[in-house]
Protein backbone atom coordinates (compact mmCIF):
# COMPACT_ATOMS: atom_id res chain seq x y z
CA UNK A 1 0.00 0.00 0.00
CA UNK A 2 1.00 3.34 -1.13
CA UNK A 3 0.91 6.75 0.80
CA UNK A 4 1.55 10.00 -0.70
CA UNK A 5 0.74 13.88 0.58
CA UNK A 6 0.14 16.85 -1.47
CA UNK A 7 0.80 19.61 1.02
CA UNK A 8 -0.31 22.97 -0.82
CA UNK A 9 -0.68 26.36 -0.38
CA UNK A 10 -4.02 25.76 1.72
CA UNK A 11 -4.67 22.22 1.59
CA UNK A 12 -3.30 18.76 2.21
CA UNK A 13 -4.59 16.35 0.39
CA UNK A 14 -3.17 12.77 1.08
CA UNK A 15 -4.21 9.13 -1.04
CA UNK A 16 -3.85 5.86 -0.30
CA UNK A 17 -3.62 3.61 -2.95
CA UNK A 18 -3.30 -0.20 -3.92
CA UNK A 19 -1.07 -0.92 -6.64
CA UNK A 20 -2.32 2.32 -9.16
CA UNK A 21 -5.93 2.28 -7.33
CA UNK A 22 -6.96 4.92 -5.28
CA UNK A 23 -8.76 3.57 -2.52
CA UNK A 24 -9.25 6.06 0.06
CA UNK A 25 -8.65 10.45 -0.30
CA UNK A 26 -8.96 12.64 3.01
CA UNK A 27 -7.72 16.54 3.11
CA UNK A 28 -6.48 18.30 5.88
CA UNK A 29 -6.13 22.24 6.97
CA UNK A 30 -3.91 21.62 9.91
CA UNK A 31 -0.64 19.73 9.66
CA UNK A 32 -1.33 18.34 13.50
CA UNK A 33 -4.63 16.14 11.67
CA UNK A 34 -1.78 14.75 8.86
CA UNK A 35 0.47 13.58 11.44
CA UNK A 36 -2.58 11.66 13.14
CA UNK A 37 -3.71 10.13 10.15
CA UNK A 38 0.07 9.33 8.80
CA UNK A 39 1.14 7.65 12.59
CA UNK A 40 -2.51 5.81 12.74
CA UNK A 41 -2.29 4.39 8.36
CA UNK A 42 -0.16 1.25 7.68
CA UNK A 43 1.99 1.73 4.77
CA UNK A 44 4.57 0.51 2.71
CA UNK A 45 6.01 3.25 0.97
CA UNK A 46 4.98 7.04 1.06
CA UNK A 47 5.95 10.01 -0.79
CA UNK A 48 5.39 13.74 0.23
CA UNK A 49 5.13 16.66 -2.19
CA UNK A 50 4.93 20.17 -0.16
CA UNK A 51 5.84 23.59 -1.10
CA UNK A 52 5.44 24.81 2.74
CA UNK A 53 6.04 22.47 5.55
CA UNK A 54 9.37 20.26 6.24
CA UNK A 55 9.20 16.90 3.81
CA UNK A 56 11.75 15.25 5.79
CA UNK A 57 9.57 15.60 9.49
CA UNK A 58 6.46 14.44 7.57
CA UNK A 59 8.51 11.48 6.26
CA UNK A 60 9.56 10.91 10.28
CA UNK A 61 5.33 10.12 11.38
CA UNK A 62 5.28 7.31 9.00
CA UNK A 63 6.38 3.52 10.54
CA UNK A 64 6.49 2.44 7.01
CA UNK A 65 9.69 0.17 6.23
CA UNK A 66 9.80 0.64 2.36
CA UNK A 67 10.81 3.68 0.17
CA UNK A 68 10.42 7.16 1.86
CA UNK A 69 10.55 9.71 -1.12
CA UNK A 70 10.56 13.72 -0.95
CA UNK A 71 9.57 14.92 -4.15
CA UNK A 72 12.29 17.01 -5.52
CA UNK A 73 13.11 18.29 -8.74
CA UNK A 74 16.22 16.37 -8.90
CA UNK A 75 15.15 12.56 -8.07
CA UNK A 76 14.66 10.42 -10.63
CA UNK A 77 11.10 10.13 -12.60
CA UNK A 78 9.50 8.03 -14.89
CA UNK A 79 9.63 10.83 -17.38
CA UNK A 80 11.78 12.37 -19.36
CA UNK A 81 12.80 16.64 -18.42
CA UNK A 82 13.29 18.40 -21.49
CA UNK A 83 13.33 22.25 -19.53
CA UNK A 84 15.93 24.53 -19.40
CA UNK A 85 15.76 25.49 -15.83
CA UNK A 86 14.29 22.50 -14.18
CA UNK A 87 15.53 23.69 -10.51
CA UNK A 88 12.61 26.16 -11.16
CA UNK A 89 10.28 23.85 -11.70
CA UNK A 90 7.11 23.32 -9.08
CA UNK A 91 6.98 19.58 -8.23
CA UNK A 92 2.78 19.99 -8.49
CA UNK A 93 3.76 20.43 -12.06
CA UNK A 94 5.69 17.38 -12.46
CA UNK A 95 3.55 15.80 -10.42
CA UNK A 96 0.09 16.44 -12.76
CA UNK A 97 2.77 15.61 -15.40
CA UNK A 98 3.41 11.79 -13.98
CA UNK A 99 -0.17 11.85 -13.21
CA UNK A 100 -1.02 11.95 -17.22
CA UNK A 101 1.58 9.45 -17.97
CA UNK A 102 -0.32 6.90 -15.49
CA UNK A 103 -3.40 7.34 -16.89
CA UNK A 104 -2.62 7.65 -20.65
CA UNK A 105 1.00 6.02 -21.87
CA UNK A 106 2.69 7.33 -25.00
CA UNK A 107 0.53 9.49 -25.16
CA UNK A 108 0.47 13.45 -26.46
CA UNK A 109 -1.14 14.82 -23.79
CA UNK A 110 -2.19 18.63 -22.68
CA UNK A 111 -2.10 18.77 -19.02
CA UNK A 112 -4.08 22.20 -17.64
CA UNK A 113 -4.26 22.59 -13.89
CA UNK A 114 -6.53 25.64 -13.27
CA UNK A 115 -6.05 26.67 -9.61
CA UNK A 116 -4.49 29.79 -8.49
CA UNK A 117 -2.45 29.77 -12.03
CA UNK A 118 -3.64 28.01 -14.99
CA UNK A 119 -0.81 25.72 -16.21
CA UNK A 120 -0.55 24.03 -18.73
CA UNK A 121 2.11 21.19 -19.54
CA UNK A 122 3.15 18.92 -22.75
CA UNK A 123 4.13 15.33 -22.32
CA UNK A 124 4.78 13.63 -25.86
CA UNK A 125 4.34 10.31 -26.61
CA UNK A 126 7.93 9.48 -25.57
CA UNK A 127 7.13 10.86 -22.58
CA UNK A 128 9.07 13.66 -22.69
CA UNK A 129 7.94 16.69 -20.39
CA UNK A 130 8.53 19.67 -22.95
CA UNK A 131 7.45 22.85 -21.02
CA UNK A 132 4.53 24.59 -21.66
CA UNK A 133 3.00 27.85 -19.89
CA UNK A 134 1.36 29.64 -16.63
CA UNK A 135 -1.08 31.97 -16.94
CA UNK A 136 -3.28 33.77 -13.91
CA UNK A 137 -6.03 31.96 -12.53
CA UNK A 138 -9.73 32.97 -12.36
CA UNK A 139 -9.29 34.46 -8.67
CA UNK A 140 -6.22 35.96 -9.16
CA UNK A 141 -7.38 37.96 -12.44
CA UNK A 142 -10.40 39.30 -10.28
CA UNK A 143 -7.96 40.12 -7.50
CA UNK A 144 -5.22 41.71 -9.71
CA UNK A 145 -8.05 44.30 -11.51
CA UNK A 146 -9.44 45.57 -7.61
CA UNK A 147 -5.77 45.25 -6.61
CA UNK A 148 -4.47 47.18 -9.74
CA UNK A 149 -6.95 49.94 -10.14
CA UNK A 150 -8.31 52.64 -7.99
CA UNK A 151 -12.17 51.93 -8.85
CA UNK A 152 -12.82 48.59 -9.85
CA UNK A 153 -14.64 46.28 -7.20
CA UNK A 154 -13.76 42.56 -6.05
CA UNK A 155 -16.53 40.61 -7.63
CA UNK A 156 -16.72 36.69 -7.46
CA UNK A 157 -16.62 34.16 -10.16
CA UNK A 158 -20.57 33.07 -11.55
CA UNK A 159 -21.83 30.50 -13.28
CA UNK A 160 -24.26 32.07 -15.95
CA UNK A 161 -21.94 34.65 -17.62
CA UNK A 162 -23.32 37.31 -20.22
CA UNK A 163 -21.13 38.21 -23.11
CA UNK A 164 -22.42 41.95 -22.63
CA UNK A 165 -22.10 43.30 -19.09
CA UNK A 166 -24.44 45.71 -17.85
CA UNK A 167 -22.89 46.62 -14.87
CA UNK A 168 -18.94 47.38 -13.85
CA UNK A 169 -19.58 44.07 -11.70
CA UNK A 170 -21.07 42.00 -14.85
CA UNK A 171 -18.80 43.70 -17.52
CA UNK A 172 -15.26 42.36 -14.96
CA UNK A 173 -17.41 38.69 -14.26
CA UNK A 174 -17.63 38.88 -18.66
CA UNK A 175 -14.21 39.90 -18.83
CA UNK A 176 -12.89 37.68 -16.71
CA UNK A 177 -14.54 34.32 -17.41
CA UNK A 178 -15.22 34.91 -20.88
CA UNK A 179 -11.64 35.54 -21.48
CA UNK A 180 -10.02 32.69 -19.33
CA UNK A 181 -12.32 30.57 -21.21
CA UNK A 182 -11.08 31.57 -25.06
CA UNK A 183 -7.84 31.71 -23.63
CA UNK A 184 -7.57 27.81 -22.55
CA UNK A 185 -9.82 26.89 -25.69
CA UNK A 186 -6.73 28.88 -27.98
CA UNK A 187 -3.78 27.13 -26.30
CA UNK A 188 -6.14 23.57 -26.75
CA UNK A 189 -6.48 24.73 -30.78
CA UNK A 190 -2.65 25.77 -30.87
CA UNK A 191 -1.40 22.77 -28.90
CA UNK A 192 -3.55 20.08 -31.51
CA UNK A 193 -2.25 21.80 -34.50
CA UNK A 194 1.44 20.73 -33.17
CA UNK A 195 -0.18 17.11 -32.16
CA UNK A 196 -3.02 16.77 -33.82
CA UNK A 197 -3.63 12.78 -31.72
CA UNK A 198 -3.81 15.26 -28.31
CA UNK A 199 -5.08 13.83 -25.55
CA UNK A 200 -6.17 17.48 -22.82
CA UNK A 201 -6.25 16.57 -19.75
CA UNK A 202 -7.66 18.75 -16.70
CA UNK A 203 -7.55 19.51 -13.15
CA UNK A 204 -7.41 21.93 -10.30
CA UNK A 205 -9.88 23.43 -8.16
CA UNK A 206 -11.57 25.29 -11.11
CA UNK A 207 -11.68 22.69 -13.27
CA UNK A 208 -15.47 22.40 -13.25
CA UNK A 209 -16.12 26.15 -14.84
CA UNK A 210 -14.43 24.37 -18.04
CA UNK A 211 -15.49 20.95 -17.89
CA UNK A 212 -18.69 21.69 -19.75
CA UNK A 213 -17.81 25.18 -21.56
CA UNK A 214 -15.25 24.24 -23.67
CA UNK A 215 -14.89 24.01 -27.24
CA UNK A 216 -12.77 20.69 -26.93
CA UNK A 217 -13.59 17.30 -26.10
CA UNK A 218 -11.00 17.18 -22.33
CA UNK A 219 -10.59 14.28 -19.87
CA UNK A 220 -11.67 15.39 -16.24
CA UNK A 221 -9.44 13.98 -13.72
CA UNK A 222 -9.54 15.82 -10.35
CA UNK A 223 -6.83 13.61 -8.53
CA UNK A 224 -4.69 13.40 -11.42
CA UNK A 225 -1.77 15.22 -9.00
CA UNK A 226 -2.12 12.31 -5.95
CA UNK A 227 -2.28 9.64 -9.44
CA UNK A 228 0.83 11.34 -10.49
CA UNK A 229 2.72 11.10 -7.59
CA UNK A 230 1.43 7.22 -6.83
CA UNK A 231 3.21 7.06 -10.12
CA UNK A 232 6.53 8.27 -8.91
CA UNK A 233 6.51 6.75 -5.92
CA UNK A 234 5.49 3.25 -7.47
CA UNK A 235 8.66 3.84 -9.91
CA UNK A 236 10.83 3.94 -7.14
CA UNK A 237 10.01 1.44 -5.21
CA UNK A 238 10.72 -0.61 -8.66
CA UNK A 239 14.41 0.50 -8.72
Amino acid sequence: MNLVVDSGNTRIKVGVFINSDLIRQVSFTKLTDLKDFIKSTKADHILVSTVNHDPIEILSWSSCSGKKISLTTSIALPIKVDYQTPETLGVDRLAAVCGALALFPDNNCLIIDAGTCINYELLDAQNVYQGGAISPGISMRFEAMNKFTARLPLVQAIERIDLIGKSTESCLQSGVMNGVLEEVDGFIRQYRALYPSLTVIMCGGDYTFFENRLKHPIFVAPELVLIGLNRILCYHAEL
